[in-house]
């Protein structure tokens, strides 16, 4: 038997550390530890909870809006806010965008890597690569000459050690399996992804004054005014620039994105068997289609169990609880309590290795997340659990890209619970949101041509108006999964706050009965070609795009250093 340790685990946002037992090639044990802290609940304990949403959308530097939205949410919760249409419409073209933008990088330069071989991209033929291109789609940048460019371009970058991101990878692993002419289409791709990236966010900065953390957010409803007729707000042109960014998303995530998802996956088919998992999806839904805390959603909620796709059940928030038994925090209770979210504590106690470390003692406490679950049983978030969760529920549109992206594979429902299937359903996601996005920005011109102009709650927003306590939860839909923010406020002031992030209901650790979290579970039974280079553990580990920086935050206002990476 073989102990390996992946730290830190790159291509993520934040810090992690996987350790795993290798027996037979394949893992028989794994164990998920985020190796820093968050405190952003504690910074939020006495302030203004009107300011809530500007802190905690600091959380992370690439999620950039989803803490905004479910903080505001929380607030709006609590004292009994409602935001105008045009508020609700704002906040799901900026929270779309940002789930479009999220799941093309994924796709292109945090998980592409796993499967494509760059070195192998030097050794294609430009004009086989022109002929794979043109075969799955027509897409323009697809001539021979177009592809020696990319060549040459690549070649030069090796040539004068500039590697970059392609520098530090498992090139020439055996585990790569597509041809050279399809890994240099994919390179090529990856840098198209990188502009398209940067003009598509543009999005955000017409609705939110910058990218990342907008800065149009307000409890109650929206900062941006919307006047027709005033150059000084969203008007007309505005409403013609956002059709021309959607449009332009559409365009690259049908012609581009898709056809080299189904490609890329067609040579990966044995990967619809690894990775499954816990088997537990949970969805709190997203994209409000009328107003109110009652409004059917675009995504609905809901709890599938033991991936029974024939019965999805009604989510119920008060049934989420968080563990600290194997969590670097103590609780008032002890530590095998489970404690709901409202009633949730932040206190840190370290009592782990001080770093580096070699091994963790992972019969104690061995991460700073907590253990999240839901009627008491883990739970995977995420782009696949969204679709699931609406493929079962019925939803037309999901029906119809899942059951088409499952026949052109020639794979049946079953692949969907593995790593194949999360990094589809990111993809299917993303062709379901380009497409809706233009229903939304088409009404906001509604809105603006029958005279609705209203962008905010002015009712709740003096603290004289609320109840002298309240307490309220907001849930959100990030691209990474389901996101929770509660908050408990006294007097106009916050008392209480508690965040539970998508990468802690994923990279959470085993719960007090023993129970592993969802990157633990789907680790086991993954194929090792070898120890030393444990490319398999990176494809299932990224299949679920980690964001350390959102389930732990460090702070230390005297600038200490609080953890040593050893790079392995």
């Amino acid at each position: 038997m073989t102990h390996i340790v992946v730290d830190p685990v790159t291509r993520i946002e934040g810090h992690l550390r996987i350790e795993a037992e290798i027996d037979g090639g394949k893992v028989t044990d794994a164990w998920s530890s985020s190796t820093m802290f968050r405190g952003i609940e504690i910074i939020l304990q006495g302030r203004d909870p009107r300011d809530a949403w500007a802190f905690t959308q600091r959380i992370c530097g690439v999620c950039t809006t989803v803490h905004a939205i479910a903080s505001i949410r929380a607030v709006e919760d609590a004292i009994g806010a409602v935001p105008p249409p045009n508020a609700r419409v704002l906040r799901n073209l900026i929270i779309a965008a940002q789930c479009v933008q999220d799941h093309v990088v994924h796709f292109y330069h945090l998980h592409a890597l796993d499967w494509v071989d760059v070195v192998s991209a030097l050794s294609a033929d430009p004009g086989e690569t022109s002929t794979l291109a043109q075969s799955i789609s027509d897409w323009h940048n697809a001539s021979a000459t177009y592809f020696k460019t990319v060549k040459e371009r690549l070649r030069g970058f090796v040539e004068r050690g500039q590697l970059g991101p392609f520098a530090n990878a498992y090139w020439g692993h055996p585990a790569y399996k597509l041809p050279p002419a399809a890994n240099l289409m994919a390179v090529a791709h990856y840098l198209e992804a990188l502009d398209w990236q940067r003009e598509f966010i543009k999005l955000h900065a017409i609705l939110g004054g910058k990218n990342p953390h907008l800065q149009s957010f307000l409890v109650g409803g929206m900062a941006t005014p919307i006047d027709p007729n005033s150059q000084a707000a969203l008007n007309i042109d505005t409403i013609a620039s956002l059709k021309h960014l959607i449009a332009g998303a559409r365009d690259f995530v049908s012609r581009v994105y898709i056809p080299d998802l189904l490609a890329v996956a067609s040579f990966y088919k044995d990967w619809a068997g690894y990775g499954a998992g816990v088997g537990n999806y949970m969805v709190y839904g997203e994209y409000p289609l009328t107003d109110g805390p009652k409004a059917p959603k675009f995504l609905p909620s809901g709890v599938i169990r033991n991936r029974d796709l024939a019965h999805v059940e009604p989510l119920d928030p008060q049934k989420i609880t968080e563990q600290v038994t194997h969590s670097w925090y103590d609780y008032e209770g002890g530590n095998a309590t489970a404690l709901h979210p409202s009633k949730g504590e932040t206190k840190p106690n370290y009592t782990g290795p001080k770093p580096p470390y070699e091994r963790l003692d992972t019969s104690a406490k061995y991460s700073w997340l907590k253990s999240p679950r839901y009627d008491g049983a883990p739970m995977e978030v995420g782009p696949l659990s969204r679709m699931l969760v609406a493929y079962a529920s019925g939803h037309p549109q999901v029906k119809e890209l899942v059951d088409g992206a499952l026949t052109k594979l020639g794979v049946g429902a079953e692949a969907l619970f593995s790593t194949l299937g999360r990094v589809a359903a990111r993809g299917l996601e993303t062709a379901l949101l380009a497409e809706k996005m233009g229903d939304w920005v088409d009404e906001l011109a509604e809105n603006m041509g029958r005279g609705e102009l209203r962008i905010h709650d002015n009712d709740k927003w003096d603290p004289s108006s609320w109840p002298a306590s309240a307490t309220g939860a907001g849930f959100h839909e990030a691209p990474r999964g389901a996101l929770g923010h509660w908050v408990h406020i006294e007097n106009g002031k916050i008392a209480r706050y508690q965040c539970i992030v998508p990468s802690t209901w994923n990279a959470g650790p085993r719960d007090s009965q023993g129970n592993r979290g969802p990157y633990e579970s789907a680790l086991l039974g993954t194929p090792i070609a070898d120890p030393e280079q444990p490319i398999e553990i990176l494809r299932t580990v990224h299949s679920f795009d980690p964001c350390m920086a959102c389930g732990v935050h460090v702070v230390d206002p005297k600038g200490r250093e609080l953890a040593h990476v050893k790079v392995r």
